[in-house]
């Protein structure tokens, strides 16, 4: 069993920035690779960015990228995501996420989910 735990959501203006972060625990939390997905209200879940434990691999939406960077901490079990230039069509609730493997990441195969933290940019 793995636990998820976000923070740092908020309310900011358009061009603005926030960190995530998602704190990971459990015994075999070792095994399983973190990464970040969103969803805005009556749309569906989308895939925002992943990375390897040892940070040599890291993927990103097309949306997203240049402007979010995706990082991680392999002593506290930790990973963040920096929000720079914010947009509008970036409101979504966050959700940290946990897969066996990159490539299962990236095909959606989500083994655990964090509750999630909102981020509501306006204009």
């Amino acid at each position: 069993q793995v636990q998820l735990l976000e923070s740092g959501g908020g309310l900011v203006q358009a061009g603005g920035s926030l960190r995530l972060s998602c704190a990971a625990s459990g015994r075999t939390v070792g095994r399983y690779r973190l990464g970040w997905f969103r969803q805005a209200p009556e749309k569906e879940r989308e895939f925002v960015a992943t990375i390897s434990w040892s940070g040599d691999t890291a993927y990103y939406a097309d949306s997203v990228k240049g402007r979010f960077t995706i990082s991680g901490d392999n002593a506290k079990n930790t990973v963040y995501l920096q929000m720079n230039s914010l947009k509008p069509e970036d409101t979504a609730v966050y959700y940290c996420a946990a897969a066996t493997t990159i490539p299962t990441m990236l095909n959606r195969g989500v083994d655990y989910w964090g509750k999630g933290t909102l981020v509501t940019v306006s204009s």
